[in-house]
């Protein structure tokens, strides 16, 4: 293990497991620098007292590795948590049951690859855009295709159906906002990289994450400097979650964390094991992500 200090040199360090508790809870060590706070089955927290870091390690509480047989690339939970639904680089797009995985509905319409999926609000209906440059939208109950709009003339990657202002995450470094009744640009930010992914903290706070692995907190009324800038790794920041007080991010490298205020620690999803971790999505204290290795982790967050 390791500690990146900002501008300082690497902390190294290491964990021994010594043996295990009669409720088989593992006794673990660390070297000197490093402290193990709480350790459960699921679960590790370590921390750098040096520097005034503390990391929380967390385990998928089940994975789904059936539901595709590539990457997935999309996915979201229904708003009652009953229902998931994923796209992926094996050309289907299918509805499963969140609690177990089991598939409920293949949605088949799309000519080319869909690149994204969302339900909506009333977890009946489904939202996708595709490389096809069709937006189409299903029934959850029949996988039957109700509408499909065309007029696009280039793979939609994104949808959206909330909001008074437009995020748009540029290639070009540019982070900008648009008012969707003005059409007219709200405010533009430039980067240090491609920004990938963006999202709203609340009407005035938003964050934008880069290829090179920052993510900018920024008040939409005053975007000349970010509020703070959040760097865990150099990986493409991949997606960006607003989570109760925080927010949870998902990056190239196959990290996934969870910020929030309330908490003195980082919480670290594991388990993507340097694969790309695309999209993360959430019910209650459940997390759900979807990685380059074809597999849904869901996380049980007790802590929150």
């Amino acid at each position: 293990m390791a500690s990146l200090p900002a501008g300082k040199p690497t902390l190294y360090g290491s964990l021994t497991r010594r043996g295990l508790s009669t409720e088989g809870v593992p006794d673990i060590a660390a070297s000197e620098g490093f402290v193990v706070g709480e350790v459960t089955k699921k679960s590790i927290l370590i921390s750098c007292p040096h520097e005034n870091v503390s990391t929380k390690f967390l385990a998928p509480y089940t994975t789904f590795c059936r539901i595709h047989q590539k990457s997935i690339t999309c996915l979201d939970i229904s708003s009652g948590g009953g229902l998931g639904v994923s796209t992926s680089t094996d050309g289907t797009m299918k509805i499963w049951q969140a609690a177990n995985g089991e598939i409920r509905r293949l949605l088949e319409g799309h000519v080319y690859d869909v690149n994204c999926c969302r339900f909506f609000p009333s977890g009946l209906v489904v939202l996708s855009g595709g490389m096809d440059a069709q937006l189409k939208i299903w029934s959850a109950e029949d996988a039957s295709c109700v509408v499909t709009f065309k007029g696009h003339k280039g793979g939609e990657r994104e949808v959206g159906t909330e909001g008074k202002i437009l995020l748009l995450a540029r290639e070009d470094k540019k982070l900008q906002g648009v008012g969707l009744q003005s059409r007219q640009p709200v405010f533009l930010f430039v980067g240090s990289d491609a920004f990938n992914c963006c999202a709203f903290l609340s009407s005035t706070y938003i964050l934008a994450g880069t290829q090179d692995g920052n993510i900018y907190q920024l008040d939409v009324r005053n975007t000349n400097a970010p509020i703070q800038v959040i760097h865990r790794s150099g990986a493409p920041v991949l997606s960006l979650l607003p989570y109760r007080d925080g927010f949870v991010a998902s990056q190239g490298d196959g990290t996934c964390f969870i910020i929030q205020q309330d908490l003195d620690y980082v919480l670290d999803l594991t388990e993507a094991d340097c694969d790309p971790v695309y999209k993360v999505a959430s019910w209650e204290k459940q997390i759900y992500t979807c990685c380059r290795d074809g597999i849904v982790r869901r996380y049980q967050l007790s802590d929150l």
